[in-house]
């Protein structure tokens, strides 16, 4: 896959690509930036920097990718995917992180998105995620794309079948006030033409 970068439906000026071996810092500032509570939810637990450290270096020497939203030179979001281990029935894992500035403005699911795609180019059947039972936005992202989470000892764990695409559910999207306002009309429109039918109301004399 060409590392093409993303710089649409971002949410400032920067771009999500991967990130090359000599850029894998960027990935531990990051981490090291996380608030408490971010830091908690993306390691399931306490995480000092000394642990953060060491997790930065494993993931530069394992070949675990990054995709990453970059914003400034900084790197403000992350998507990790870790090779499969050793044992027999081991699957890639992946990731996420986002810090709170950036949050709900749609990063996860470009994070997400562009992370599948690399892992299917791998050739990939399944992904397994984890995440504290805690993070209600982790596992509502993960539900979206398709993943079943079991609840077990503090944590959430579950996979992605990758052989699957699944149906992402998308809303209208209107282009000002006016659509909405015609749209809303429409609506109650048809509503109280089923009412009158209902009670005989609206039929022709």
């Amino acid at each position: 896959m060409r590392d093409e970068q993303i710089t649409t439906g971002l949410p400032g000026n920067g771009v999500v690509r991967k990130l090359s071996r000599q850029e894998m810092p960027l990935l531990r500032e990051h981490l090291l930036r996380l608030d408490p509570e971010s830091r908690r939810d993306r390691f399931n637990g306490f995480a000092d920097e000394s642990f953060i450290e060491r997790y930065a270096e494993r993931c530069c020497a394992d070949g675990t990718v990054i995709v990453a939203y970059i914003e400034d030179g900084l790197v403000t979001a992350a998507a990790e995917l870790h090779p499969p281990g050793v044992e027999d029935d081991a699957m890639p894992e992946i990731a996420f992180s986002v810090e709170r500035h950036v949050r709900r403005k749609g990063l996860g699911s470009i994070l997400f998105k562009r992370l599948i795609a690399e892992a299917r180019q791998k050739g990939y059947a399944s992904l397994r995620i984890t995440t504290g039972a805690q993070n209600d936005a982790m596992r509502a992202l993960a539900n979206k794309f398709g993943a079943h989470l079991t609840f077990r000892h503090g944590e959430s764990t579950g996979s992605i079948n990758l052989r699957k695409r699944p149906v992402i559910a998308t809303l209208p999207m209107f282009a000002n006030s006016a659509d909405v306002a015609r749209a809303m009309i429409g609506f109650n429109r048809e509503y109280w033409k089923l009412v009158l039918r209902m009670y005989g109301l609206g039929r022709a004399a």
